[in-house]
C-alpha cells in the first residue's frame, strides 16, 4: 500500500490536535478516527477507540507510535471453533 507523503506529516484529525493539549480529556473521550495516526503525545494514555460498534479501550505505549488507532480496536468478532460431532451423525458409518 502506498505511503503517505514525508512532506504532508502522517494524518490527525483536527479535534486530536485539541485534545493532544488537554491529557485529562483524552481519558474520558473517545476517539471515532480509526484512520489517524498515533503520535508521540499519545503515549501512556488510555482512550477508547470506536470499533463500530462499541467503544474499546485501548493504552497507548511507544510500540504503537506511528500506527493508526484503527489498528488496535478489532471489528471482527472470534468465535471459537467449532468442536467436530462424534459416532453417531447422521451420513457416516
Amino acid at each position: 500500500m502506498p505511503r503517505r507523503s514525508i512532506w504532508k506529516g502522517s494524518f490527525v484529525d483536527a479535534f486530536l490536535f485539541r485534545m493532544k493539549k488537554n491529557r485529562e480529556s483524552l481519558l474520558s473521550m473517545k476517539i471515532w478516527s480509526r484512520r489517524s495516526s498515533i503520535s508521540p503525545e499519545f503515549v501512556d494514555c488510555s482512550v477508547l477507540i470506536y470499533n463500530g460498534k462499541t467503544p474499546v479501550r485501548c493504552r497507548i505505549n511507544e510500540g504503537k507510535v506511528g500506527h493508526k488507532f484503527g489498528e488496535f480496536a478489532s471489528t471482527r468478532r472470534r468465535r471459537p471453533s467449532r468442536k467436530k460431532k462424534g459416532k453417531g451423525r447422521k451420513g457416516t458409518k
